[in-house]
């Protein structure tokens, strides 16, 4: 069906593109059909302002078409292109991912806030990253840390190796490692941070979500068990346990967890000094507590 584009101006092709989007009920038919676009014909926004009234090769029609048939079917665009920003940084996806969200940022700006001036330490930094994914959160916070090291594990190999591969890119590779485990099973003590975005989702809810998640997303990135805390009843008593005297550690929450996050980390013997940091939603997104020294 690439006659639908193929002939067509860059800028008429955006609208017929965007047109199809309102009719298929996308959110954000503009931007989605925008990006797409941009990425049919490998032009950025000035690119695609610069090149309205150039005609659509039949090349660029056929994957255009192609990248509108599959966001059509509920694929996010992040997952088409492969790749999704988060903290400025550019990050690659794969099928064994999860897709990061702008929520997720909270956790890194809670870190951030808890180590407080920890960055004019007289040694580096050890961050543990518990079911690092893409390893969206150890990079950011290495992004925003120079003094520090860090270690992602995951229990997905097909992770690990895109973390791994989004590490060498981004210019990381000296200061991360990343280890095949279950949360910080293999992990001897010693970290001043511990960041996690486990699982929360309830099961029962799972099949509820939206499309370009429930048929996306890796499910064992979302499925927490029945109530949702499965996973965190696993990784706070390990993150507590490798914490050094002073050390961090701070969580994603599900809506309405925070509370429930609380309590296990208290029971692990951990201080929580600040409430739950909240996203943009006024969801308390990001739960942090310290190790307190004896």
């Amino acid at each position: 069906m690439n006659e639908i584009f193929a002939g067509q101006t860059v800028e008429a092709a955006r609208r017929k593109l965007t047109a199809r989007f309102i009719s298929g009920a996308i959110d954000s038919p503009e931007l989605d059909a925008r990006i797409l676009v941009g990425a049919a014909l490998s032009l950025d926004l000035t690119g695609l302002i610069a090149a309205a009234a150039r005609p659509v090769t039949p090349d660029q029609a056929t994957r255009l078409e192609e990248f509108a048939r599959r966001r059509l079917a509920g694929e996010p665009v992040a997952r088409i292109l492969e790749t999704r920003e988060f903290w400025g940084l550019p990050l690659q996806l794969t099928a064994a991912t999860l897709v990061p969200r702008p929520d997720t940022e909270t956790v890194v700006e809670m870190a951030l806030e808890m180590m407080g001036t920890a960055s004019s330490a007289k040694r580096p930094l050890r961050i543990a990253d518990l079911g690092t994914g893409s390893g969206a959160i150890l990079l950011a916070l290495l992004s925003e840390l120079s003094d520090a090291y860090g270690v992602g594990t995951d229990i997905s190999a097909a992770a690990l190796q895109t973390a791994n591969g989004n590490t060498v890119r981004l210019g990381f590779a000296s200061r991360a490692a990343f280890v095949a485990c279950d949360y910080a099973a293999a992990l001897s003590d010693g970290f001043d941070l511990v960041v996690s975005n486990p699982p929360y989702i309830r099961s029962a809810e799972i099949a509820g979500l939206a499309t370009e998640v429930r048929d996306h997303d890796p499910l064992l990135a979302l499925d927490g068990g029945a109530d949702g805390l499965d996973a965190y009843r696993k990784l706070i008593p390990q993150a507590a346990e490798r914490l050094l005297a002073g050390g961090v550690l701070v969580v994603e929450a599900g809506h309405d967890q925070s509370g429930d996050i609380g309590e296990l980390m208290a029971a692990a013997g951990l201080t929580q000094e600040r409430p739950a940091k909240a996203d943009l939603a006024g969801i308390r997104r990001a739960v942090a507590a310290r190790k307190m020294p004896p």
